[in-house]
């Protein structure tokens, strides 16, 4: 059974699920999962880069992420891991803490 539409995931209690809508895109995803694609915006390495695709709080960690620029959907490249985490996004260096970016969820690229 196939059904055109956009992948999607979700958070089901402590583990992440996927609702896609197609097999192809299923599959794509899930090989993400198994080699470590998916992560928190902590864990990339400088250099990296990923797209964020879910951002794991409230509204005011999403308004304060939002501000920077970092929002789900967006591209980033890391430029620092060390101490704050450093980013590139849109062409704008932003610096975020790593509370901040352990609630971050990217695919890396």
């Amino acid at each position: 059974m196939t059904i055109l539409g956009i992948p999607k995931i979700y958070r089901i209690t402590e583990r992440w699920g996927l609702i896609c809508m197609s097999e192809k895109k299923s599959q794509s995803i899930e090989s993400h999962y198994r080699t470590g694609g998916i992560m928190m915006l902590a864990e990339l390495k400088t250099g990296e880069m990923a797209k964020v695709i879910a951002i794991e709080g409230g509204h005011g960690l999403r308004q304060k992420l939002s501000l920077r620029g970092i929002s789900e959907g967006s591209f980033i490249r890391v430029i620092s891991n060390q101490g704050p985490v450093t980013v590139e996004v849109d062409r704008n260096t932003v610096s975020i803490g790593r509370g901040m970016a352990r609630r971050v969820r990217v695919m890396r690229m």
